[in-house]
């Protein structure tokens, strides 16, 4: 639930418990600005503060699903710099993610992991209920391989942010939502499913 700066204090709390924790991210955007209106900590800052805190172990942190409007040339340069693998969205059109998921799998090993999953990664024509959505996004299909390929790891917590239902009357994005973080329920350490 929230804007995406909730998942700052969580990984606080869990790194606090774990150590530093790998991340698979799921959105639109790295969220690895520095400021917005001179504010440090804002929805597109909580992982540049996790960095710097040693919250994450970069060298098992995947984004997967990364594109849009960016005021840099290289807006994922700081990124790949901390060590993060970065997936672009246009590397994901039209096809299935699992053999992604397989190599997400390896990296992430048997460490402690943080699943964070911004409904903006999704393409609006499937979620526009949401305050930064970007085109050409993923589709729900790939969003549960993402998901659903997360089973067996080692998984301490997981979010799903940035729906805003009053952008969509259709109730759509709070459906798809709801959908995607009982699909992460099912696939945490210790839940059976069929």
């Amino acid at each position: 639930g929230g804007d995406h700066t909730i998942t700052y204090p969580i990984l606080q709390a869990l790194a606090a418990k774990h150590g530093p924790v790998g991340l698979v991210h799921v959105d639109a955007h790295t969220d690895t600005g520095d400021t917005a209106l001179g504010e440090r900590i804002y929805h597109g800052s909580p992982f540049r503060r996790c960095v710097e805190e040693g919250l994450l172990d970069c060298g098992r942190v995947v984004q997967i699903g990364i594109r849009g409007s960016s005021y840099d040339p290289d807006p994922n340069k700081y990124c790949r710099e901390q060590g993060f693998r970065v997936v672009p969205a246009e590397e994901c059109w039209m096809k299935s993610l699992e053999p992604l998921m397989r190599e997400v799998r390896v990296q992430m090993g048997d460490g402690p992991v943080y699943i964070s999953f911004d409904i903006d990664g999704l393409d609006p024509a499937y979620a526009p209920g949401t305050g930064t959505p970007e085109i050409a996004g993923l589709t729900p299909a790939q969003a549960l391989e993402i998901i659903r390929g997360c089973k067996g790891l080692n998984i301490v917590g997981c979010d799903l942010v940035e729906v805003a239902p009053m952008y969509d009357t259709s109730g759509n994005t709070a459906l798809l939502g709801a959908n995607l973080l009982f699909e992460m329920l099912c696939v945490l350490p210790g839940v059976k499913t069929l």
